[in-house]
């Protein structure tokens, strides 16, 4: 069970299905209503935010945060088809995570990226 982002909605950005410390898998098929023409081309940001969560299944805080992202779209994704994000924590630097995603359409890879996430001492809209 995940210790954070308990309240994301899965049919957007994906569901669960493998998790290990500094480790996780996350799954989604996207739909129609997440295509961005009459060609169901699937608009990037559902492939983005399911490899955001992936890695911030990773890091599994539940006060983690992205802070930035250096990625690659490398084929475009089609409504139904079945994506799959599998994030590495690379890197543990104080507060600093530097985590390594790859998202795969079957043997295909669709994207890769690297996530800066943060983990803070509480919830980013507490305030100090």
């Amino acid at each position: 069970m995940p210790n954070t982002h308990l309240g994301i909605d899965a049919s957007l950005c994906g569901t669960p299905v493998a998790q290990s410390p500094g480790r996780a898998t996350a799954r989604l098929t996207p739909t129609a209503a997440m295509a961005v023409d009459d060609r169901s081309l699937v608009h990037g940001g559902f492939v983005f935010g399911l490899a955001d969560y992936a890695a911030m299944l990773a890091v599994d805080d539940p006060f983690v945060v992205l802070g930035s992202a250096d990625v690659r779209f490398l084929k475009p994704v089609v409504v139904g088809e079945a994506l799959s994000a599998d994030a590495v924590v690379d890197v543990v630097a104080g507060k600093k995570r530097a985590v390594r995603v790859v998202v795969t359409r079957g043997a295909d890879e669709v994207f890769t990226g690297t996530f800066t996430c943060f983990v803070l001492e509480r919830h980013v809209l507490e305030k100090s």
